[in-house]
């Protein structure tokens, strides 16, 4: 059913058993896992809320994430890759195979596609363009407030609520940096990439004395490419100082002569030992970023959605209450905060330890670790690839800090 154009949808938006705000990743993730066959009764009536057009709605972006042989979205795809390389601050460069993984981009508007498709199908399942206000408690719903484009209001009960926008602010920290980036999409006219291998990280850039910077190569054909820029650092860079970097790596590094940016895509993502919340107010639960999805050592989050949403849809269609589980490990949050203390406050040299990483740990195994599925003593044998004295001088500062203080403003995840 195209967006807005059933038959009487405003009066049945009224009341529904389920609502998601926002058709992101994480929205557009939860309707599709509810609105799957073959799973016997579902939780009834979903809504799912997404911004009309306009500055609510969030710009397109690029996900990335691993997983092993064919996946579920692997229609929306736009490119995998079979190994992965990574250059050190010195040039040497590590390049490793990732079987059985395959690292995967999706594009979000070809991921919107995809799933929109398969949701026409659902009959329990209606989409609606609106801006929610605010959602407030009316005993054991609750009210989802909502402002058409034309600017007509409406209330729409509901006994739980999955809220995916961003929130105003991150919840409090000990250590927050922001994972600040500018990608270009580029065309050159001669074969210049390698297109089984992405360049995860390559450090031949100057790096901020706190944190790090590196650039991220995908590419497309042996012609294209995204080629992103990216600091983790305590404040963004003006916007010329991301091209200028760019523009000086694919001349001086990649030397990829003349060539054309055919599309661009930026962002800002924290990375922050704060505490997300797993509910809100009764049966209002966010999820994806605003849930905690996003690691903090690293950005990324699609992989992490897909968990956590599938859990939540399993709850749902078993009767229970459909509580978020946390993205994240404790021992995982744990690692991170650590991580993020030792590079906040210069200790750590970042570019040194993922180039390190990645050249004495097997880059599946990397991966795994950064999805949180390594056994403790694997989790162990790679602490000890990093610089053990300032990785325990950072964890007993970080033990020291007084408490958590308010941090930065969130801008949404990256991957």
């Amino acid at each position: 059913m195209p967006v807005d154009q059933r038959e009487g949808a405003a009066a049945a938006m009224r009341e529904a058993d389920v609502v998601i705000i926002g058709a992101g990743a994480a929205g557009l993730s939860l309707a599709h896992r509810l609105a799957e066959p073959g799973r016997g009764p579902g939780p009834g009536s979903v809504v799912l809320l997404d911004a009309p057009p306009g500055p609510l709605r969030p710009p397109r972006r690029t996900w990335c994430f691993w997983e092993p042989g064919p996946g579920r979205y692997d229609d929306a795809v736009t490119a995998t890759w079979d190994s992965l390389r990574v250059h050190g601050p010195d040039g040497a460069a590590t390049c490793q195979e990732i079987a059985p993984l395959r690292y995967k981009m999706i594009r979000s508007d070809d991921f919107e596609d995809l799933v929109h498709a398969r949701l026409a199908a659902a009959p329990h399942l209606t989409r609606h363009r609106a801006v929610v206000e605010r959602v407030t408690s009316a005993g054991r719903r609750s009210c989802v407030h909502l402002r058409d484009h034309e600017g007509r209001e409406d209330v729409l009960q509901a006994r739980y609520v999955f809220d995916s926008r961003p929130p105003r602010t991150l919840p409090p920290a000990r250590t927050c940096l922001l994972q600040h980036f500018r990608g270009w999409f580029v065309r050159t006219r001669r074969p210049v990439f390698r297109t089984g291998t992405a360049d995860l990280m390559d450090f031949r850039t100057p790096q901020p004395d706190r944190g790090l910077a590196f650039f991220y190569v995908l590419p497309t054909s042996t012609t294209t490419a995204l080629v992103e820029y990216t600091q983790f650092s305590a404040g963004v860079l003006p916007p010329q100082a991301y091209d200028r970097a760019l523009r000086g790596y694919l001349a001086e590094v990649l030397t990829t002569g003349a060539h054309e940016v055919t599309d661009t895509e930026a962002g800002v993502i924290p990375m922050t030992d704060g505490r997300f919340a797993r509910r809100t107010a009764p049966g209002v639960y966010p999820i994806g970023a605003a849930g905690g999805a996003v690691r903090p050592s690293t950005g990324y989050a699609f992989a992490a959605i897909q968990r956590q949403t599938t859990a939540v849809a399993d709850a749902l269609h078993a009767g229970r209450e459909p509580l978020p589980p946390p993205p994240h490990s404790r021992r995982s949050l744990t690692m991170d905060a650590i991580l993020l203390r030792g590079l906040a406050s210069g200790r750590v040299d970042g570019a040194a330890l993922f180039a390190r990483l990645f050249a004495r740990v097997p880059t599946e195994r990397l991966l795994r670790f950064l999805d949180g599925q390594t056994p403790l003593h694997q989790d162990l044998r790679i602490g000890l690839q990093t610089p053990v004295l300032p990785m325990v001088r950072s964890a007993l500062a970080l033990a020291a800090r007084p408490g958590r203080q308010a941090s930065a403003v969130f801008t949404g995840p990256r991957s």
